[in-house]
Order: structure tokens, then sequence, then C-alpha cells
């Protein structure tokens, strides 16, 4: 399955790893910008976004080689932010590449290194890894993305089997890969919204790589906070979420051809909420 931004919550778990061991600081602005390493992680920069622009889908759909750096950020200038840092909530992926860029530095390698060295094979995770090439997205199991080249998801896209995803998050949630304060970072979520029409959310917000909120899925009379990421792009959808229960916790990963997340967040949720399903599908 292509993780999508999926992918997101891995690359904060990464970032928070570095700041444990003190290689970089959450909240010293990243000169020569004003927003801070915080606020790209929880889209709060005020820098925009590419998916909505014209001329990005079409190159997309041209099937071409994937932009420089340079070319999208002349689409999307650094220095033209939607609001001052931290005075409001934009979500953008070009804030990911920031740190999927500062990652590589640190490292001195790329992002498929740092993400099996810091988190996936950590997590203990055997067959998940960062797609490079349109010949990754060939292997996965969604025909209609077969031929997206995933560096136009210039922050990465990881793919794996369903379960590993699942895994991902449960091991990172409850395990010992973060520290408690990282983890605890990670969940402090600021609110962003309320329902979503079409969608399980009752409440939105987002942490550190994290959506976080109150779903209630259809069929199902109790809401459920929840703590996770959905993921769509060309051919595919995906929701990956976790909740702690009155008897302990559960994670569920779903992924499905198409393109409406709220299908996926509701099968999500009502996995979630006890409705006997597989943890992983």
């Amino acid at each position: 399955m292509p993780w999508w931004s999926f992918t997101k919550t891995l690359i904060a778990a990464a970032v928070l790893r570095l700041a444990e061991v003190g290689r970089l600081d959450l909240d010293r602005p990243l000169e020569p910008h004003p927003f801070t390493t915080r606020q790209l992680l929880c889209h709060r920069s005020g820098l925009g976004d590419y998916g909505p622009l014209d001329s990005y889908q079409a190159a997309v759909a041209a099937s071409g080689e994937p932009w420089s750096d340079a070319t999208l950020l002349g689409h999307v200038p650094l220095d033209q932010l939607l609001f001052t840092p931290g005075t409001g909530f934009a979500y953008s992926n070009v804030g990911y590449l920031l740190l999927r860029r500062r990652l590589e530095g640190w490292h001195g390698a790329g992002l498929d290194v740092v993400l099996a060295e810091q988190v996936l094979e950590p997590l203990g995770l055997r067959r998940s890894r960062l797609a490079r090439s349109p010949a990754d997205m060939a292997r996965t199991a969604f025909t209609d993305g077969h031929g997206y080249h995933p560096g136009w998801a210039f922050h990465g896209i990881v793919v794996g089997p369903a379960a590993e995803a699942a895994l991902a998050l449960h091991r990172l949630l409850s395990g010992d890969l973060l520290d408690p304060a990282s983890r605890s970072a990670m969940l402090a979520a600021l609110p962003v919204g309320g329902p979503l029409p079409g969608r399980p959310w009752r409440q939105t917000g987002y942490g550190l790589g994290l959506m976080i909120g109150v779903m209630r899925a259809r069929g199902v009379p109790v809401p459920l906070q929840v703590f996770g990421h959905s993921a769509g792009g060309p051919g595919s959808v995906g929701a990956v979420y976790h909740a702690p229960l009155v008897d302990g916790c559960r994670t569920v990963a779903v992924f499905r051809p198409g393109s409406d997340e709220g299908v996926v967040e509701h099968l999500a949720a009502q996995v979630l909420a006890g409705g006997g399903q597989p943890l992983s599908r």
C-alpha cells in the first residue's frame, strides 16, 4: 500500500528523535526563515502548498519528471507566508519537504536511509520502505496509481503492507521509540475545526505529524478520541488511526482504491469502536 501522508507521522518521529539527542531545537527559527521546526511539524508555519495549483496538477498529469526543489519553490515561495508563523493553520506539504531536507542534511543520507534507521527498523518493520521511482509504485495494490512518480509527493511516500502501517503507529504511540516528553509533544493537538461533511470527524486538531480529534463512525453511538493520519493520492486513500479504549488501545490501517478519504475514515472508526473486523485491512 502507498502510505501517502501517513509518511508525515514517520518524518515527525525521526525529527523528534534528533531533538531528543540535542541535534536540533524544535523552537529555534530555521534561519533565514521566521518559522520553527515545531511550526513546520504542526502546519503552523504559514507556508502555502502546491496541491491546489493548476500548474502542479497539469505537470503530474503529464507524467513527466518531478520538479526540482527550486522549481517547486518558485511556485510556492518560502518568503510569501499566508500568516505570521504560529498564528494560524494551513496544511503544507512544502513544510514537510523542508523537514525532509533538514533530516537528510543532519544525517548525511537520503530519506530512505533516515526513515529505515531511525523509525522503520527500530519499530520492527521489515517490508516497508520509501518509494523512489514509478517501479516502486507499480508494486503496490492499486493499479490506478501505478504510473505515478512518488517524487511528485515532495516529502516522500513510504510503501508497505497495511499491517505494518498499523504496527508503525501502534508501536510509535505505545512503545519506547520516543521518550515520554517527545510523545507528549507529538500528541499535543492544537484545534483546527469541527465536523467535516461526509467524514466521521466531530472535532479536528493537529499535533506533531498527527491528525488528532474525535470521530463518530456511521452506526456507532459512541464517539472516539483518535490519533493518526489520513492519506490519499492518485488511485487510493488510507486511514491509519489509534484509539485509547477502556480495555487498552487499538490501532487500525485501512486502504482502498478511490479518492474519498471519508470512506476509509468511517471504516477505521468502526473497527476502532469494536466492529469485530481485523486490525488491518
